[in-house]
Parts: C-alpha cells; structure tokens; sequence
C-alpha cells in the first residue's frame, strides 16, 4: 500500500536516493580501501553499502504504486581521497542522517500516520547509529595506519543493523532471529 500523504511520499524519495548513494559511495570507497590495504574497512565499507541497500529498498516498497517525477536530493560527499578522509565523509553522511534526516522524516510519517513508512525510517535512523559507530572506529585505525581488529560483520536483512565479530539472538532494531543477518567476511 503506498503513502497517502505527499510530504512523506517526499521524504521517501529524498531518502531512498540519499540511500542509493550512500549504497553505491560505499561500494567505491571499499575498493580504494582494499587497494591500500585496508581489507577488513573495505569489507566494512560493503557491508554497510548492504544495509545501504536495505534502507533504499525499504523506502521504495512503502512508496508503493505511486509513478511520478521526483528531484531527489540528498546530501552527501562526491569523489575518493584515502581511506580516512572517505570514512570522514561516510562519517558525516551518517550523522546527517541520525541528527538531521531520518528525525524529521520520522515524525512527519508519524504524525501523518503512515505506519509503514515511520517503520522503515525508525529502521534506518537506528541502523545508521551503529553505522556512525563503526566508521569513527575504523577511522581511528586508518589514520593510524591500521586495520580494523574484526573480521566478520553482521547486517540484518530486515532493518540494516549492522555489528562486527558477532550478532545476538534478536536484532535490537526490528525483533528478526540471528539468522536474519548476512555475513560478511
């Protein structure tokens, strides 16, 4: 069933484009990772383009029917540099999100009462938390020369949770079992 109101059928355009190139960004700056060996940021980097994904992908199914022309703009960083100055600009594309984005477009869904779309954007708002977390981590190390200790990370198909090392039975976000999320190794 697709939104009935515009302003959220407009905050999920904007945010599935937002979504799609933070998605596709990540997939980039994974491979310059990779390339100066940083295998384990660019295994985080193509994860969270994953839960990237799932975030668009959500935003796109509660759109629904709805066929219109839509200028999507979304806020973010264009172009490579080295490793810890892309984690800067994921960095701060995340916490754009938590602290700008995803708040105004969570109380407009629901304060228009459009449950599905405040559940995908509740969805994404939690997930680009721990997003934010992981980067600064893995910034800290780039800037040091290093590595990231992990070598697993997890991302919940469901919501986009993303963790390293290890996930628990649930999801804190969305409630789906363990077995929900994909390994990325």
């Amino acid at each position: 069933m697709a939104v009935k109101n515009d302003m959220t059928l407009e905050f999920l355009h904007s945010a599935y484009g937002g979504e799609s190139m933070a998605h596709m960004r990540y997939l980039w700056w994974g491979d310059v990772a990779r390339k100066e060996g940083f295998p384990k940021i660019a295994n985080l980097f193509k994860a969270v383009a994953y839960a990237e994904q799932v975030h668009a992908t959500n935003h796109f199914r509660e759109m629904g029917a709805v066929v219109k022309d839509s200028a999507v703009f979304a806020g973010a960083v264009f172009g490579t540099a080295k490793t810890a100055e892309n984690l800067q600009g994921a960095l701060d594309g995340e916490l754009h999100e938590i602290h700008q984005m995803y708040p105004v477009y969570l109380n407009a869904a629901q304060f228009q009462g459009e449950k599905g779309a405040e559940r995908s954007c509740h969805f994404a708002l939690e997930a680009e938390k721990t997003h934010a977390t992981l980067f600064k981590g893995a910034q800290d190390a780039a800037k040091e020369g290093k590595d990231v200790e992990y070598s697993d990370v997890f991302v919940c198909e469901i919501c986009g949770h993303t963790v390293n090392d290890k996930t628990e039975d649930f999801c804190p976000i969305c409630g789906a079992k363990k077995e929900k999320y994909h390994k990325f190794s």
